[in-house]
């Protein structure tokens, strides 16, 4: 299977709980943080699955508590995926079927371009780097499945 862990059905794999550890690293300052936290994917109504993150964010030696919810929806065509912020706006594709996938998000002056990376059942990652005006950063994020 190579590198990568091709996944059939994105929205069937993600769903559950997953254990997340992230870095964040700004390459214009060299100021570095990480997140510790959860991520639980539970059903929506009317397919899809709502997905919310919750942890602490330390950031320059500061902890804070941090969350986010996100929509993942049945793409328009299967077995792609709608991510969409939580109050709707979209935010990426996404296709696992071979187990990567690179997506763009435009913000404003920034682009934001994610690799997701799927290691095997019960492990992925993601890579954001995040390239604008005022932004230079990495985000690499570790999921690994709970239970």
């Amino acid at each position: 299977m190579g590198e990568f862990w091709p996944v059939p059905d994105a929205l069937g794999y993600l769903a559950g709980g997953w254990r997340v550890e992230r870095s964040v690293r700004d390459l214009a300052s060299g100021a570095e943080g990480e997140f510790s936290g959860t991520t639980l994917f539970s059903p929506l109504d009317g397919g899809g699955l709502l997905h919310r993150e919750a942890g602490t964010f330390v950031w320059q030696g500061v902890p804070r508590p941090a969350e986010r919810t996100l929509r993942f929806l049945p793409g328009s065509t299967p077995p792609t995926v709608d991510v969409r912020f939580a109050d709707g706006r979209p935010f990426h594709d996404l296709d696992l079927t071979r187990g990567h996938h690179v997506a763009d998000h435009p913000c404003s002056a920034d682009l934001y371009r994610g690799e997701f990376s799927v290691r095997s059942a019960d492990r992925w990652r993601t890579v954001w780097r995040v390239r604008g005006p005022a932004k230079d950063l990495v985000l690499t994020t570790d999921y690994v499945r709970e239970g």
